[in-house]
């Protein structure tokens, strides 16, 4: 089974979400949400999602991870603090080994619904249908992080359906 994890990151809330793949069956293994509080130092809330990260990709053996692209256009303030997790996490990622990519909103919304400009709900409730779970996540980020990893699941395998006809011709 191919193991991916979905990461939306921020400093006050990341989501991680774990989803299994084989033979083009998708497979909920995991999610979790990491809260902190802007009490702590910064150096604090790093540490901690180095930490969640480091746990996740121990307990769930990941070959590679999707990651939501910085996004400037909703809230330009909160940019700097959500950098500075992206980099943890990126940094996490390299010292195991895991190779990462980068999905814009607009692409997983694509990847998921088929519309880059679908709505939450739209993408949480597909996520939920693919997965096969009872109830959407109790977490905003944790489907955000479910959804990345689908989306660079059906990226991958279309990059890789490609490849291999490019190899046969």
């Amino acid at each position: 089974m191919r193991v991916v994890v979905g990461i939306d990151p921020g400093l006050a809330s990341t989501g991680f979400g774990v989803v299994g793949e084989s033979h083009g069956r998708y497979r909920h293994l995991g999610h979790n949400v990491l809260h902190s509080s802007s009490s702590e130092s910064v150096g604090e809330r790093l540490s901690a999602i180095h930490q969640a990260l480091r746990g996740m990709i121990e307990r769930y053996r990941p070959v590679e991870a999707a990651v939501e692209t910085l996004y400037f256009a909703r809230n330009v303030s909160s940019a700097m603090p959500v950098a500075q997790a992206r980099g943890v996490l990126l940094l996490a990622l390299h010292q195991f080994g895991v190779e990462a990519y980068e999905y814009s909103p607009q692409a997983v919304k694509l990847a998921i619904v088929g519309r880059g400009r679908a709505e939450k709900h739209q993408v949480q409730e597909l996520v939920r249908v693919l997965l096969g779970l009872e109830a959407l996540p109790s977490s905003d980020h944790a489907a955000d992080a479910l959804a990345l990893a689908i989306c660079h699941l059906q990226s991958s395998a279309g990059m890789r359906r490609i490849r291999a006809g490019l190899a046969r011709a």
